[in-house]
């Protein structure tokens, strides 16, 4: 029963990145390499190599003055809060929020079974998660302190045994979670709320970690000598990914009992978190006159009520509605020193390069509400009752376009304001940069509801799969973000030739021409395959 469980869970996983749900089949090679390249880039190129820089400048310093357990216990640090960023909401949504979470626990399964199928899954993408820091922390040792069978074996372990802390402490952290959200009616935002203060402590600590760090290293053996005194284990998994058999065995027996507990807890509520709708409460039901709403403006409602309902779809499709306003707080008061450093930087260029910096350095903000992207797989086995509606198909998908639209536009308006403000771009500069924002804001939303209708997951059991782990929602962010790119390097080549106010107006013009294709295969025969899905 479990190895079925086992295999179910990891054909989720593989349907997600790989299989094309419209066709019924296994993507084709083209895609599955596009994705592969996207996430080689992304995740192993970029933040490895950020994690090999930062390895190779702590290695050196603490191994040689014989403090290399000191080493893996930063290295581990680093891998616990980078898995518990990318996973702890995972779990949540993983072990409470499945929707065939009322079939399996109808079935004579045993709940533990259930658990350990949901978090292999739950572990394996901890493990992703944390090798991005392990691995180069690893090899860059075997390189400094000499590479033998023990420090092999010891690294391939340490590997595995921080990522089972991860698992442990996204169960604990998850639990807590679905234990609050059962007392609460608005469980979402304060779903949400705790994430941005997770999500804000993470980036505090990201930001003062180089500080950090070089504290460490001047001051490692007075650290080490605390350390050893009220932190013994952190000693532990540092002697284990040096090699230390003894050390490896203790760390690993550990975290298992560890692990079991925390397991053993979940499992004795898991049934009544699992299976309840959460807090309610009685009314007193009291006449109104009910409001006749037109179709748009009810399948729009529908559509917000979709995204604020569910933490995963906030989190993850709607960082815009944070950073947007921020970077304009940020040009607002750091405006004019950030004109004056970009003025020694570029030169003569400055004044010409800033409008179609901030251009794209909007669209790189924009980009990260992509709501749109995922928003017709979210309808999943129900699409149906869309489909079945007395309305036309494009009144459904047009909703789904207003909803990023309108989230994204509200705070790129105060991002705008602030540029128009603090960076003095002229009059015609000022009107050509917001003609382009609001061209870019409705080409982002179709871009992202066009590769959602060609890249459809209707039949996903977590809904963490068509957010986070769906082919169309990183084409539409990488998409976006190659835009940026190529909107600057374009610039680069062509500033020799025309000025920034008319390239500008050129690159809205060929915007507005794709927007309005976009718009035509959306409306005529994206409408069609909505309706046959």
């Amino acid at each position: 029963m479990l190895k079925i469980l086992l295999r179910k869970q990891m054909t989720e996983l593989y349907r997600g990145f790989f299989y094309d749900q419209k066709k019924n089949k296994a993507r084709s090679k083209l895609s599955s390499a596009l994705f592969i390249s996207m996430y080689v880039i992304l995740m192993v190129v970029i933040l490895g190599g950020m994690f090999t820089l930062l390895s190779i400048s702590m290695c050196s310093p603490l191994v040689s003055s014989g403090m290399g357990w000191l080493y893996f216990g930063i290295i581990s640090t680093i891998a616990i809060a980078l898995g518990i960023f990318g996973s702890v909401f995972n779990t949540y949504s993983a072990l409470y929020l499945a929707k065939d979470n009322d079939l399996l626990l109808s079935l004579p399964i045993p709940v533990k079974y259930i658990l350990i199928s949901r978090l292999f899954s739950v572990y394996i993408l901890g493990l992703m998660f944390s090798a991005l820091s392990i691995v180069p922390g690893v090899i860059v040792y075997n390189i400094v302190a000499g590479a033998t069978a023990m420090t092999v074996i010891g690294g391939i372990m340490f590997l595995l045994s921080i990522s089972l802390v991860v698992l442990i402490l996204s169960c604990a952290l998850g639990w807590v979670v679905a234990k609050v959200s059962l007392k609460l009616k608005n469980k979402s935002f304060i779903t949400v709320f705790l994430s941005l203060l997770f999500f804000a402590a993470y980036y505090f600590v990201y930001f003062k970690a180089n500080e950090v760090i070089s504290h460490i290293i001047e001051n490692a053996a007075s650290i080490g000598n605390k350390i050893k005194g009220s932190a013994y284990p952190i000693y532990i998994i540092g002697r284990s990914a040096e090699g230390d058999l003894l050390s490896i065995l203790l760390f690993f027996a550990i975290t298992a009992v560890i692990l079991f507990v925390v397991l053993y807890i979940i499992a004795h509520g898991f049934i009544k978190i699992a299976t309840s709708s959460g807090s309610s409460a009685k009314t007193k039901y009291v006449e109104k006159t009910a409001k006749k709403n037109n179709i748009f403006g009810a399948m729009l409602g529908k559509e917000f009520a979709r995204f604020t309902a569910s933490p995963n779809y906030m989190l993850n499709c709607g960082f815009g509605i944070i950073f947007l306003p921020i970077a304009g707080v940020l040009i607002f008061i750091k405006g004019s020193n950030l004109a004056s450093n970009l003025a020694q930087a570029l030169g003569d260029k400055a004044e010409s390069f800033i409008p179609v910096l901030f251009c794209a350095a909007l669209c790189m903000l924009a980009s990260m509400n992509d709501m749109a992207a995922p928003s017709v797989s979210l309808e999943g086995k129900n699409i149906w009752i869309a489909q079945s509606l007395p309305i036309n198909a494009w009144v459904a998908l047009k909703a789904k376009l207003y909803v990023q639209i309108i989230l994204t536009t509200v705070p790129a308006s105060i991002c705008i304001a602030a540029y128009l403000v603090k960076m003095n771009s002229g009059l015609l500069s000022g009107i050509l940069v917001v003609i382009f924002s609001v061209i870019y804001i409705f080409l982002s939303a179709l871009f992202g509801l066009f590769v959602g209708l060609k890249k459809p997951n209707l039949t996903w059991t977590n809904e963490i799969y068509p957010i986070k782990q769906s082919l169309g929602v990183m084409l539409a962010i990488f998409g976006s973000w190659g835009f940026a790119v190529i909107m600057v390097a374009a610039y680069l080549f062509l500033s020799f030739f025309v000025s920034a106010t008319l390239f500008i107006a050129i690159f809205s013009l060929l915007s507005a021409i794709l927007a309005f294709v976009l718009y035509r295969w959306i409306k005529i025969k994206g409408s069609k395959i909505f309706s046959e899905l």
